[in-house]
């Protein structure tokens, strides 16, 4: 089974612009991300796939693989899809490129479901973890999604799912983490259809693949890096690369 990593890396962000070129200890973070995913070393091929001339030249001129997409895209799925069909893979992993902490863990689990006894139900797969900060669930910009018994998708939403109705029960929040593993075919399909309402209303791109009826497997995780999405959120990196040079 040939598995390759591909992320998306778009110059331009609505909460920080730049913000995959934003120097992390010297270092920008697109960078700390291509770095952090390579040295898992699960992957035939790392590939950033980015808009961005200065995104290109920053990673193949540090050894790097990259591929520039000739298209403007809506979401990461689509442009990877760009660079994946172009390529020989069974399994792509989208690894977002502002998570400069991507660990091997995580990562290893989610691709493990493609060995698993469930694996042909299985169209992609992505990581989530449990939430417990209420400020966190109520907040539109943390993900959450609701899975049945067999651990697939049933939805996912900005809103805190499940609505708590009943007071007499503790339901158990997840939150979903960014990270996919397609088959190829699957991001295939989703590239070449249009978005859907869900999707639209939601914009969360993993609810057109509900939509067109394929099957998400999510994996639970302790995963609790930073994703860079604010000023704030680099400076919080900061403060861990340095926590973790003194251990």
């Amino acid at each position: 089974m040939k598995v390759l990593a591909l992320i998306p890396a778009r110059y331009g962000a609505s909460r920080f612009p730049g913000k995959l070129m934003a120097p992390l200890k010297g270092v920008p973070v697109i960078r700390r991300t291509y770095a952090a995913v390579a040295g898992t070393g699960l992957f035939d091929d790392v590939i950033v796939v980015t808009d961005s001339p200065e995104i290109y030249h920053e990673i193949t001129h540090h050894g790097g693989r990259a591929f520039m997409s000739r298209r403007s895209h809506e979401t990461g799925s689509d442009r990877i899809a760009e660079a994946a069909a172009t390529l020989d893979a069974d399994i792509v992993v989208n690894v977002q490129g502002d998570e400069p902490f991507t660990k091997r863990e995580p990562l290893e689990k989610l691709l493990a479901v493609f060995d698993a006894p469930d694996a042909e139900r299985i169209d992609l797969a992505s990581l989530m973890q449990e939430m417990h900060n209420r400020r966190q669930i109520d907040d539109p910009n943390f993900v959450k999604v609701a899975v049945d018994r067999h651990g697939f998708a049933l939805f996912f939403s900005r809103a805190p799912i499940p609505y708590l109705r009943a007071t007499d029960i503790r339901p158990v929040y997840y939150e979903h983490i960014g990270i996919y593993a397609f088959r190829k075919q699957a991001l295939l399909d989703f590239t070449g259809a249009p978005a859907t309402p869900l999707e639209r209303a939601e914009k969360i791109e993993c609810l057109r693949y509900l939509e067109m009826g394929k099957k998400i497997k999510m994996v639970v995780t302790d995963y609790m890096g930073i994703e860079i999405d604010t000023p704030e959120d680099l400076h919080d990196a900061e403060k861990l690369l340095d926590a973790i040079s003194e251990t």
